[in-house]
Formats: C-alpha cells, sequence, structure tokens
C-alpha cells in the first residue's frame, strides 16, 4: 500500500495526567503515516486523487490545540480517528513524542505508535 508520510509536526499543547502539565502545557511531535492508493494521483497528477497533506496538518494541529486529553494515547486515537473520518484513507499509523514527560530521569523522549484503518471507526 502507498502511503503519504508528514513527519514531525510540533504543537504545543497541554496534554498530561498531571495537572501541571494542563495548565503549564508542552511540545509534542507528531508523525503520520496515510495509506492510500495513490496510483490514480501519479498517473493523472490530480490533487483530487491523492490527500492534502496541508489540510491534514492543520486538522492535526488545531485538534491537539483545542482538545486536552489526559493521555498521549488519546490524542493519537482522536488523531487518527479525525484524519480517517475527514480524508479518504484506507490506514494511518500515527506516533506522538514526548520530549519533556515528567520523569526523574535522562531520557530523549517517551512516545506512542498507534495503527488504525477505516473498519477502526465505522
Amino acid at each position: 500500500m502507498d502511503k503519504i508520510i508528514i513527519k514531525g509536526i510540533e504543537v504545543f499543547a497541554f496534554h498530561g495526567a498531571l495537572p501541571e502539565e494542563n495548565s503549564l502545557g508542552q511540545k509534542f511531535y507528531i508523525d503520520l503515516e496515510l495509506y492510500k492508493d495513490l496510483k490514480k494521483a501519479g498517473s493523472l497528477d490530480n490533487l483530487e486523487d491523492t490527500v492534502h497533506y496541508g489540510m491534514v496538518h492543520d486538522t492535526v494541529v488545531n485538534l491537539c490545540k483545542n482538545n486536552t486529553y489526559k493521555l498521549i494515547e488519546k490524542v493519537a486515537d482522536e488523531i487518527a480517528k479525525e484524519v480517517i473520518k475527514n480524508y479518504d484513507i484506507e490506514k494511518i499509523k500515527v506516533k506522538i513524542r514526548k520530549p519533556n514527560a515528567p520523569i526523574r530521569g535522562h531520557f530523549e523522549y517517551v512516545a506512542v505508535e498507534i495503527e488504525r484503518n477505516k473498519n477502526d471507526y465505522k
């Protein structure tokens, strides 16, 4: 299956299980893989036959900024649901990286990655 990749969407948002995360906010980085048959787009060179990744980007940013969730698992699932609902894709992978998770210790980031298909949200 063909895919469109959007990597490293940066969003400052207020997701987290701790009250401080909800009031102070932090950066999140989101990677998407959108699975869709792109043969027609490649053949006809027509935007209607693919996914407008600028619009997907804006959908993800707006969802993250306009909502607050305790878990990044929930954020990932909401992104998957919204993108599948609004764009004609077969499957999506969503990875959310949280580099400033409130953990004592040294680490690069904490992340969640999910994979959903359009049948998951019927």
